[in-house]
């Protein structure tokens, strides 16, 4: 088996684990838990999931960044899929290390206020910027699972 042959499969790969995970934790395990446990405690167990899946996607996009740059060298930043991924990486570092990083910190006061109190409308908005975030991540991912395969080296021209 040639490396030309085992790139798209590894590519196929790591984005199934990326979006999978996105989808799963978004619409399956984060509903779950909020139905079934306290709010605080689903959100804190919520909150570990989403982190891992982030840290997940951010490995997954220098992986799959990487072997875009291999297979298709010069044209890389030309090829709609290598922006997408770009675009998905930047978005979870966003959210990562910027949104869910204050609202780690935000978390525990926010809860203590009172309900409609600045400080929990804040949060409550901050929260929804990282949901519409998540989203459109886990939709880009979808584009590109439903996309396909990319077409190989030989058949895209130079």
């Amino acid at each position: 088996m040639t490396l030309s042959a085992v790139i798209p499969a590894v590519e196929r790969i790591l984005l199934t684990l990326w979006v999978g995970g996105m989808w799963t934790t978004g619409l399956i395990l984060a509903p779950v838990l909020f139905s079934n446990y306290p709010r605080s405690v689903a959100g804190e167990i919520a909150g570990r999931l989403f982190e891992w899946v982030s840290y997940l996607g951010i490995a997954c996009a220098i992986a799959l960044l990487t072997l875009a740059a291999i297979r298709i060298r010069r044209r890389l930043w030309r090829d709609a899929r290598t922006a997408v991924l770009a675009a998905m990486l930047v978005i979870v570092l966003i959210g990562e290390f910027g949104i869910a990083a204050e609202l780690r910190q935000m978390r525990e006061s926010a809860m203590e206020a009172a309900p409609g109190s600045e400080l929990r409308t804040a949060f409550g908005r901050l929260h929804g910027f990282a949901g519409a975030l998540f989203l459109a991540n886990a939709l880009l991912g979808l584009a590109l699972v439903v996309a396909g395969p990319r077409p190989r080296r030989d058949q895209a021209g130079s």
